[in-house]
């Protein structure tokens, strides 16, 4: 079977996707809004050149220290997820992609958009 499919190569090696993992503490308080999340998600898939497959899903649930807003944007090539909490300001991101996107265009978005404190990425190559 061939692995054509596999469209980005690192280090010669082919992959199906990336999946960047990012993790940004103590947000300002646009991360406590739906229509912002919602805003948000159309921003990323534009900055990292997706193709948005229909609109976000975002609601606010949980409860106390748990309470926050997750969303769920499908893209073309994958899918676009983030879970907040509320009490701390704290984000976490999830972007993969078959298709190659840049991790510093995604930080960007994140630092514009919320303003972090702080910001923990991982990459991950799936195979």
């Amino acid at each position: 079977m061939s692995d054509e499919y596999k469209r980005i190569v690192i280090d010669g090696e082919r992959h199906y996707g990336q999946h960047l993992m990012l993790t940004a503490t103590g947000c300002n308080d646009k991360l406590l809004s739906i229509s912002k999340i919602s805003y948000f998600c159309e921003v990323l898939v534009d900055e990292i050149d997706m193709v948005a497959f229909g609109d976000p899903l975002v609601a606010r649930f949980g409860e106390g220290i748990e309470e926050g807003i997750s969303a769920v944007q499908l893209i073309q090539t994958s899918a676009i997820s983030l879970h907040t909490n509320d009490q701390s300001r704290d984000l976490y991101l999830d972007v993969f992609s078959c298709k190659e996107f840049k991790e510093e265009d995604v930080l960007k978005v994140v630092n514009e958009f919320f303003a972090p404190e702080t910001t923990t990425p991982h990459m991950v190559y799936r195979k």
